[in-house]
């Protein structure tokens, strides 16, 4: 190796051993190690210049029940099969227990043979447990939830016998509003999905108009406090999205209506088909957003000026657009409230 070219791996060397979280390693003969980083402890918790004088420590560190899937990894990269990339867990000298995502690739010589093996081990210890209690809210959401308003949309239904005439519009509306929990408890699920999932989301051609006609349908039965007005005419156009796109405009529709300051909230709607994209414009009477919370409003959890809410309205809406190709901004309106403008690429 040229002297150039090991000046450069100290110096890519160096670079790892300042980032915390993230271990390098390198091998070039089975059970060996040549390199291992700074970043080793701060995941295994032993010091790098241990395990290179004894690799058992390494293996010992590994838990138990990943242990052998582990070797396995290793024992195959070794006999030069391919490229890995595994998960296991870490047990540290204080009984604490690390996620590790390990990627492993094999360097080959001018003869096809392996001549090191370089690794990269990072810390998802964090990512781990966002996972899971993702799953504990999808579960909360699908099954708690939903079961909850399968019993309210049951005794509602027995009441339709023995409600008058005249207010049998206030049960329809009890009913409309259950069952539409539950379609949400559907959208949430996918939500998650899409959001704990590793694989690519799945996008397709969806028409915006018909979207947006079935949104202002159930947000005009809803919110019949609110007006909504649709300027000039909903273009017949597709754009890129999927089945989650309702959910950008439900939430964007209800964001209109729950924060707003006025008696009688009105949510102007206009949808423009551009050469290449189509921009939907929702604009509000409300509060609006101050010029200092308008890039934090789509953070996850910001709940918009301390209204009530989930906290992921906005955050969905913009992991979504972002996911389709688009962008969504916050302007304000005039002459008070806010604006929010969603651009979608188009597919025809």
């Amino acid at each position: 190796m040229s002297n150039s070219s090991l000046g450069q791996r100290r110096d890519f060397q160096d670079l790892f051993d300042q980032l915390d979280g993230v271990a390098l390693w390198t091998v070039s003969a089975p059970g060996e190690f040549d390199y291992i980083s700074a970043g080793f402890e701060d995941i295994w918790g032993i010091p790098p210049e241990a395990v290179m004088d004894d690799i058992a420590l390494l293996l010992d560190a590994i838990h138990p029940e990943d242990r052998d899937r582990v070797r396995q990894n290793i024992e195959a990269s070794a006999q030069g099969a391919h490229d890995e990339a595994y998960e296991g867990r870490v047990v540290r000298p204080d009984g604490s227990i690390r996620w590790v995502l390990t990627r492993q690739v094999l360097l080959r010589d001018d003869d096809g043979d392996v001549s090191e093996v370089v690794g990269v081990c990072t810390d998802i210890t964090e990512q781990k447990r966002r996972e899971r209690e993702l799953e504990l809210l999808n579960r909360i959401v699908r099954h708690d939830i939903r079961n909850d308003m399968g019993v309210v949309l049951g005794w509602a239904e027995m009441l339709e016998d023995h409600v008058d005439d005249d207010r049998s519009e206030y049960l329809q509306k009890i009913l409309d509003s259950g069952e539409h929990v539950v379609e949400l408890t559907e959208v949430a699920r996918d939500y998650v999905e899409t959001i704990a999932s590793n694989e690519s989301v799945t996008i397709a051609s969806v028409p915006i108009r018909s979207i947006l006609e079935t949104e202002l349908s159930i947000r005009r039965e809803s919110f019949p406090e609110a007006t909504f007005v649709v300027e000039g005419t909903l273009p017949d156009v597709e754009v890129a999205g999927n089945s989650m796109l309702s959910s950008v405009f439900r939430n964007l529709l209800n964001n209109a209506v729950q924060h707003n300051d006025k008696d009688a909230p009105r949510v102007e709607i206009s949808c423009t088909a551009r050469d290449d994209d189509v921009e939907v414009r929702i604009a509000d009477n409300g509060p609006g957003i101050p010029d200092d919370r308008k890039e934090l409003a789509f953070g996850k959890g910001d709940r918009g000026l301390g209204s009530p809410g989930t906290g992921i309205g906005l955050y969905l809406v913009d992991t979504l657009v972002t996911q389709y190709g688009g962008s969504v901004r916050v302007e304000d309106n005039e002459p008070t409230g806010a604006v929010f403008v969603v651009e979608l690429p188009c597919t025809d």
